[in-house]
């Protein structure tokens, strides 16, 4: 179910930095407290193919989101040591090493199931024993969720395993939500910034037509 508009579920998750350090992070308090907007990408596990190349084009366009007053936080359903050791495997043999933002250990996947991203499928009760059991690998899909100052989620998308994302669109959508939140306009298909952007009533959506 999409929560596009509504504010990011109150719940604190372990995370492991660069440093090995565990805590952890309430992203809608984080968001609030710090003013700033918060990008949170989810991915299925951590020493696999696909992930890591993700993991650093976040870190690669770190210093575009902190231009953005925007935080940069991955997440996945391992354990924060499973991070850990990731985070010192070098690039050269598939690892993370270099990155450093946090990383959410939702190991008891109590955020990515609220937010209901989970591969999980096929869900069979068995009456005569009372188990559960599903398929699927239980691990998140490459969910995104972009987030404002006041906690609330303005973008959201998800992935399926084999397709990786354009980090570069991310920045895109803030750009568009930050000329909102600062113009009160809109921002029609394919806006960048310093493009043309419109007031949201008949007269502006003629006026950008009319032009493009």
């Amino acid at each position: 179910m999409s929560i596009v508009g509504k504010k990011f579920p109150d719940l604190k998750v372990n995370a492991m930095d660069e440093m090995g350090d565990t805590f952890q992070i309430n992203i809608l308090e984080k968001a609030q407290k710090e003013n700033k907007k918060v990008v949170l990408f989810w991915y299925p596990k951590d020493f696999t193919y696909v992930c890591p190349t993700e993991l650093h084009a976040f870190q690669e366009a770190l210093p575009e989101f902190e231009k953005r007053n925007t935080i940069v936080i991955g997440a996945s359903c391992d354990t924060a040591e499973v991070h850990f050791a990731w985070l010192n495997t070098s690039k050269d043999n598939g690892g993370i090493e270099g990155v450093t933002y946090p990383i959410l250990a939702d190991s008891n996947r109590n955020l990515s199931s609220r937010l209901g991203i989970l591969d999980v499928l096929n869900e069979r009760y068995d009456d005569e024993d009372g188990h559960l059991t599903v398929d699927g690998d239980n691990v998140a899909y490459r969910a995104t969720y972009l987030i404002d100052e006041e906690g609330t989620v303005f973008q959201e998308s998800v992935n399926h395993m084999p397709l990786g994302r354009n980090v570069n669109e991310f920045i895109r959508m803030i750009d568009a939500y930050t000329h909102v939140q600062k113009h009160g306009e809109v921002c029609p298909a394919n806006w960048e910034e310093g493009k043309e952007s419109m007031k949201a009533d008949r007269e502006g959506v003629s006026s950008y037509l009319s032009k493009n």
